[in-house]
């Protein structure tokens, strides 16, 4: 259970980070925009890109009453949620184009549906898997719908309590889903880094016995990386053309060669981690002769003894290691040994 696929693609322990560009409001209600994104997602190397399938009356209703505005602690502080997701969603009849450009460049495309009229939209479109956003956790009955269409599902654990997420979990399951992957997430935009508590990870990895990645939401690259150390499968990360087109998500995405960057370091990262080992490895053999070695530093005659006036610990490596010096001293040279010669143990009687 700690592998799963997606469209033959094995994620888990022991294969390189999914590494997941979100494309969420970034668009710009432009189609173009969306397109550049896809093919931007590829020549990052991202292996999917990500869209979310929701109109606004299918999160919302339009209504301006106090609890539809949004509060303070936000970045859409004052704003009515209704005209918010109005700006934000991509509109359905892009996902087919948006589709098929993924598919012709080999990256994977995906979403996350808000209702179960997305999830029909994404079933015809033969989407390889489904994301839960963080806010829809609680949503059984949209998990459940996800899970009852077999596709492998990666559920991110935002604000979700141990019990939450257990529960979101056995929905999955219970309802046919066999491939499962959990997210540690931060729902705040922009996240604290102090606040991610990547040691999480692991943790729901190890109780729901399955991948566990990262949905992150931190400025920068730092964090991503730091999760691929310590173990996480999956990385998700905003991405955008460029942040002064402003839209809702602009503020916390990467541009573009920013996240190339890191998605180099987190494999980078990932490839340095390896094994315990003391083995010298083949890039530092080149590296032996600038260790000290014990060296004639006069010429020395046969039958003189070796003193601290004639043999010295110095470089190259190419002499009796240092620790023989004290066994060496007081010892006579077998046979003459010019200036600059290495010791070796033929030249010591």
């Amino acid at each position: 259970m700690n592998t799963f696929e997606i469209a033959g693609r094995p994620i888990g322990l022991g294969h390189p980070c999914y590494i997941i560009a979100e494309l969420s409001a970034n668009h710009g209600h432009k189609l173009e925009n969306a397109m550049e994104l896809v093919r931007v997602a590829k020549e990052s190397g991202a292996d999917a890109i990500k869209l979310q399938t929701y109109r606004a009356d299918t999160l919302t209703i339009d209504c301006d009453t106090e609890p539809f505005m949004i509060g303070k602690g936000t970045a859409w502080e004052g704003r009515r949620l209704y005209d918010l997701y109005q700006e934000a969603y991509l509109p359905w009849e892009w996902h087919e184009a948006l589709f098929e450009e993924a598919k012709s460049l080999g990256i994977h495309c995906f979403s996350s549906p808000f209702v179960d009229s997305a999830v029909d939209l994404l079933e015809k479109l033969d989407t390889p898997a489904y994301k839960i956003a963080s806010f829809e956790l609680v949503d059984h009955g949209l998990i459940a719908r996800c899970a009852a269409t077999g596709k492998p599902m990666i559920m991110s654990t935002g604000m979700a309590s141990k019990e939450e997420i257990a529960e979101a979990v056995q929905v999955a399951r219970d309802h046919g889903c066999g491939q499962l992957a959990l997210l540690k997430c931060v729902s705040a935009y922009p996240a604290p880094v102090e606040e991610m508590n990547l040691a999480t990870i692991n943790h729901l990895s190890a109780q729901h016995q399955c991948p566990a990645g990262l949905s992150d939401h931190t400025l920068g690259t730092t964090i991503p990386v730091a999760a691929a150390t310590l173990g996480a499968s999956i990385i998700e990360k905003h991405f955008t053309l460029r942040r002064s087109d402003g839209g809702p998500d602009s503020h916390f995405s990467l541009e573009p060669d920013e996240f190339a960057t890191m998605v180099q370091s987190v494999r980078d990262a990932q490839a340095s981690i390896g094994k315990p080992s003391y083995e010298i490895t083949p890039s530092q053999e080149a590296s032996r002769l600038f260790r000290r070695s014990l060296f004639a530093v006069k010429d020395i005659a046969a039958g003189e003894k070796f003193t601290p006036e004639n043999i010295r610990s110095i470089r190259p490596g190419h002499g009796l290691p240092p620790k023989h010096l004290n066994e060496v001293l007081g010892k006579s040279a077998a046979t003459e040994i010019p200036f600059g010669t290495p010791l070796s143990w033929d030249l010591i009687g």
